[in-house]
């Protein structure tokens, strides 16, 4: 079986960012496999095809490439979606806790990219989107592990995208600011949470909290993947709403400065 139609995977299509992105990319034309660890879930409406998927298991990462290949004959995008939250001070995650986080923000993707990239390699074209984060650019006090991690695939999309150029493909990178999804309760909370920091750790969960509820909708991260699958002449970064207006604030405001609003914001001692 094939088709004719360019064929995009988008790992943790459930919900959230990556169920926006699965049915963008299915209304644009795009035969969409979506990927979830729980596709006995019933899936969303639109024209995509859920398979499971567990990005931390090796055997499944390939299986699922395999079934993709044999399915459709192609692919053609691969939206590196799935990843999980983590909060806390950096002393309060263990080093197993720290583990676990990058086996899925970071791990997760380089399995992915591994399986695929042969047979992007092998057709002479494709796109690889990797979904950062504002916290990737910009890291944020109580969210070390996980700033951690976004600031890994940063690092790694940028050496990627210079080596698979020449072979037609692009490694690109969505970062999205706070975004209205669950990712603060979906969130790993601290193995163990100190009394210190109790206190900032409670005003945190506020903060974040409110800037979720507040956050931009995850469509408008949806049609910032579409067009790093799309764009003729794509862009490296695809910042998305406010992450554009706070990366451009830490270029131009005074490094001092930026510290000092960043601790006030969190209401933390100057």
């Amino acid at each position: 079986m094939s088709t004719t139609q360019p064929v995009a995977i988008v790992s943790g299509a459930s919900s959230g960012i990556g169920r926006a992105a699965a049915l963008t990319l299915a209304g644009n034309g795009f035969r969409v496999i979506g990927t979830s660890r729980h596709t006995a879930k019933p899936p969303p409406a639109g024209e995509v095809t859920y398979l499971d998927l567990d990005v931390t298991e090796d055997d499944s990462v390939a299986t699922l490439v395999a079934e993709v290949i044999a399915r459709f004959g192609r692919i053609d995008v691969l939206v590196n979606n799935a990843g999980i939250g983590a909060a806390g001070a950096a002393e309060e995650s263990s080093v197993a806790q720290a583990r676990g986080v990058f086996d899925i923000n970071v791990f997760g993707i380089i399995r992915m990219t591994n399986a695929v990239l042969p047979h992007l390699r092998s057709q002479g074209s494709g796109r690889i989107v990797n979904i950062s984060s504002v916290i990737g650019i910009i890291p944020q006090p109580y969210m070390a592990v996980y700033a951690a991690s976004k600031h890994a695939v940063e690092g790694y999309t940028e050496s990627l995208d210079h080596e698979v150029r020449e072979y037609g493909l692009r490694a690109l990178l969505v970062e999205p600011a706070w975004t209205s999804t669950a990712f603060d309760a979906n969130s790993v909370q601290p193995d163990r949470p100190l009394d210190v920091y109790a206190t900032h750790r409670r005003i945190f969960a506020e903060y974040m909290a409110d800037a979720v509820e507040s956050g931009d909708d995850p469509a408008l991260v949806a049609e910032a993947i579409l067009a790093a699958a799309t764009d003729t002449k794509p862009r490296l970064r695809y910042p998305v709403g406010r992450t554009a207006r706070v990366g451009t604030m830490r270029r131009l405001v005074p490094a001092r400065m930026f510290d000092q609003q960043l601790r006030k914001l969190n209401r933390l001692p100057a």
